[in-house]
């Protein structure tokens, strides 16, 4: 079997309500989902999520070669752009292509990606993160109450805007999950909005009122030294990893002890995420996946020994991704299906996007001209989110 040419689509997924974090708020409730199709010559394909624009300056490394060899062909790719580098962009495509490489992996042994991987049990722990800054206090009360209903008893709040709003609607979450546990378990991510001393001031004092697990990226991801400066001031663990492109980029955080939870983001792909997980053990660290749509890296959650909890942000599939798993007992349990297990129609993509075509991006992909450097909260405050869509943007 080699592989032979690649296609790539965009579909698109319909949260059903507005998304966003302390750096923006998307403009519309429906996002742009990447998916990357690789075809052999064996009339298997293989499934990839995630933006891959650069997919042109490494697919050479893959082309004409047995996708079963996948983790050479991972470093193969990486050795590619030995001089240029691998980061941003380039890492994204070599995250698509390296999940699309295990789904024929595993489809060419018939048999799901999780059992490939070695894993023994099909059910992977999760945590509930509805991207959730945008809705008023009763609309994040009625998402959370949908987690659970499907036996969720963790929750990650966005935050870090406004001490009084993140406390008011952490108690919410906290009175919604206690009914599957006494004590339920509550994160607060701030989307690297903080610098250090903020961090540790407005942690600190939502710590006299609320028990966090963790704090996600207080301050940028990769402050080694402000990082481990959060983590010596508060109680709450700290995460982050979700954005760092490569496993050279943990090295400095991991040395300086800087860092409670290891995460890692599913849009780069399943040997990223395996070898951050060995390193992570090899510190007696956990490891969390951050999510992406169809959660592939559940995959291999369920085949490492340091997994904690795996990040979901919505319980429905996008438009023309028929995914075989299910979401219970608070967590992801994966299917039987070959692969990954995602299947596409690209004929209902095409007619939908073409009868729908997307709109400009924005969003919390920009990071605000005065993010760190907030003496008081915005003159917008809780305002922001209820306000308009365009006016949430704009703030």
């Amino acid at each position: 079997m080699k592989v032979t040419g690649y296609r790539s689509l965009t579909t698109g997924h319909d949260w059903g309500r507005l998304i966003g974090d302390a750096n923006g708020v998307m403009p519309e409730p429906r996002t742009d989902v990447h998916v990357l199709i690789l075809e052999t010559d064996s009339g298997l394909e293989g499934v990839g999520l995630g933006a891959h624009g650069d997919i042109d300056r490494v697919f050479g490394a893959v082309e004409g070669e047995d996708p079963r060899a996948v983790s050479s062909l991972y470093d193969r790719m990486l050795d590619r752009v030995f001089k240029t580098g691998h980061s941003g962009a380039t890492f994204g495509a070599i995250g698509a292509i390296d999940m699309a490489l295990w789904d024929l992996k595993a489809k060419a042994a018939d048999e799901p990606l999780w059992r490939t991987l070695g894993g023994r049990d099909r059910f992977v722990p999760g945590y509930a993160s509805g991207l959730d800054i945008a809705l008023d206090d009763d609309a994040l009360v009625r998402l959370y109450e949908r987690f659970a209903d499907r036996g969720f008893s963790a929750a990650k709040l966005k935050g870090g805007r406004s001490l009084d709003h993140d406390l008011r609607r952490l108690q919410a979450l906290r009175d919604v999950f206690a009914r599957n546990s006494a004590e339920p378990a509550l994160m607060l991510d701030a989307n690297e909005s903080w610098n250090r001393s903020q961090a540790v001031r407005y942690l600190t004092a939502l710590e006299r009122s609320v028990d966090l697990a963790w704090v996600e990226e207080p301050v940028r991801r990769w402050d080694a030294a402000g990082l481990a400066s959060v983590r010596q001031g508060i109680r709450a663990g700290v995460a982050t990893g979700e954005n760092l492109t490569g496993l050279e980029q943990y090295r400095p955080l991991l040395d300086a002890d800087a860092v409670d939870i290891v995460q890692v983001g599913n849009v780069w792909g399943i040997t990223h995420f395996l070898r951050v997980a060995a390193v992570a053990h090899s510190r007696d660290l956990p490891v969390s996946p951050v999510a992406y749509h169809t959660n592939p890296v559940a995959h291999a959650a369920v085949a490492v020994p340091n997994h904690l909890a795996f990040e979901v942000q919505d319980l429905s599939a996008p438009i023309g991704l028929h995914v075989d798993q299910e979401f219970e007992d608070g967590g992801i349990v994966l299917g039987d299906e070959p692969g990954l297990g995602i299947r596409v129609d690209e004929d209902h993509i095409h007619a939908v996007r073409a009868a729908d075509p997307p709109a400009a991006i924005d969003g919390p992909h920009v990071r605000p001209k005065r993010a760190g450097l907030r003496l008081i909260p915005d003159s917008h405050g809780d305002d922001r989110i209820g306000a308009s869509a365009g006016e949430r943007v704009r703030s």
